[in-house]
């Protein structure tokens, strides 16, 4: 048996597994817009996020908070704001970072090459995704071509192109809850890339809804330059391949 063979297997098994795994009602919270329910350790909110408020004699329910509140909350308290709703964000693994800041250069490197207009950023950054004062995301990667977006050191609408990279943590959010909410936004491409398959799924929303997957050792064309721009996986992949056998 090949050793990717074997490895997806095992990965097959763990999600199978993961799926198994109730969920208990009154520790979730529903979105019914989305149609979607995350679980919490606390029906109200996490409570991380309530012990930061707290100072802030800020006190409310799922599906209540504003960005004010989201700006109240201490620098080094990671979350996302969505719908009203606070996520809790944790660190990265090193190979989800490694994905991350590889995919953006090759973005950049593109940019500057065609001495574009466009810039790309990659995570932290605040996207106040809807305009409004209910949503504030932070993506692991986009680009963004529009500059009348970038206000007071964040992105105000819809990015051009984002990029999630899972994890355990996120997995479900990024491909439920913020696809649904980026193309609704006018996000034009969204990517997830997958580091425990090794695949990655791009979704061009102005041409269809039914996504494209890649493996790691293939080449991804960027969709909103008509695949000039293409993102070795493979060259990606060899760099960060050391970083699995440490996991």
């Amino acid at each position: 048996m090949t050793e990717r063979k074997e490895f997806k297997e095992r990965i097959s098994v763990q999600k199978m597994n993961e799926e198994k795994e109730p969920l208990q009602k009154k520790n979730e919270w529903e979105n019914t817009e989305y149609g979607y329910s995350w679980p919490w350790n606390d029906p109200e909110t996490p409570s991380i996020v309530s012990e930061a408020l707290a100072e802030y004699q800020v006190r409310k329910r799922q599906g209540e908070y504003t960005v004010e509140d989201y700006m109240a909350l201490p620098d080094d308290q990671r979350v996302e704001l969505i719908d009203g709703v606070f996520f809790v964000m944790y660190a990265p693994t090193y190979i989800h970072q490694d994905i991350g800041s590889r995919i953006c250069q090759s973005f950049r490197d593109y940019i500057d090459r065609k001495h574009g207009s466009c810039y790309t950023f990659v995570s932290p950054i605040d996207v106040q995704l809807d305009c409004d004062d209910r949503t504030m995301v932070q993506p692991d990667v986009v680009i963004i071509c529009d500059p009348s977006k970038l206000k007071k050191g964040r992105i105000f609408g819809a990015p051009d192109l984002i990029v999630e990279i899972l994890s355990k943590s996120t997995s479900k959010k990024d491909r439920g809850l913020k696809l649904a909410k980026y193309k609704r936004a006018g996000v034009r491409e969204y990517w997830i890339v997958d580091p425990d398959w090794r695949q990655i799924r791009v979704y061009e929303f102005e041409k269809s809804d039914t996504p494209r997957e890649y493996e790691f050792e293939e080449t991804v064309p960027v969709g909103i330059y008509d695949g000039d721009c293409k993102v070795d996986f493979s060259q990606i992949y060899e760099r960060v391949r050391p970083l699995y056998e440490t996991m």
